[in-house]
């Protein structure tokens, strides 16, 4: 059982003050979380790294809405042999996405910062155009605000 989460902006601001300490996305959402589910903050940086710039540098999924997905598997954990909080978390991503995408335009990366992380041109795009602070940190805000509102939207089912 969780804690009762605190104000959004408090953790949404938590989450970006550890953004702007270079941890990647995914881990700074992640890692809000850690009191609420009892896991240890290393192994929630850890199970995250590889999520950032949409897995990876990838730039697919972004790392913040990966990071939700997570949340929601902790928020009901133990949903192994449980297909009730299999499909509840489902349903949290599901709600969560569709959420996201009407907010945002997509969860895509790529398509939220509009330039390729892979290529030079791209990242002096993305550094010029202060994109981690004029996108990303407002994706990880958006995504903290909205996984509180998710899972408090379900905490009674």
């Amino acid at each position: 059982m969780m804690k009762e989460l605190p104000n959004d902006n408090t953790l949404a601001n938590q989450a970006a003050e550890l953004f702007w300490q270079d941890y990647n996305c995914a881990q700074s959402v992640l890692a809000v979380y850690t009191d609420f589910y009892q896991i240890d903050k290393e192994t929630a940086y850890g199970l995250s790294c590889g999520l950032g710039a949409g897995m990876g540098r990838l730039q697919g999924t972004c790392g913040a809405v990966s990071a939700a997905y997570m949340v929601f598997g902790l928020a009901n954990a133990d949903a192994k042999d449980n297909p009730a909080k299999v499909a509840k978390t489902y349903a949290m991503v599901q709600q969560f996405h569709k959420r996201y995408t009407e907010d945002k335009g997509t969860t895509v990366c790529k398509a939220l910062i509009d330039c390729d992380l892979n290529t030079e041109e791209g990242q002096n795009h993305f550094k010029a155009n202060e994109l981690k602070k004029n996108i990303c940190e407002g994706c990880i805000r958006h995504s903290v605000k909205l996984i509180n509102s998710v899972i408090r939207e379900n905490s009674h089912n």
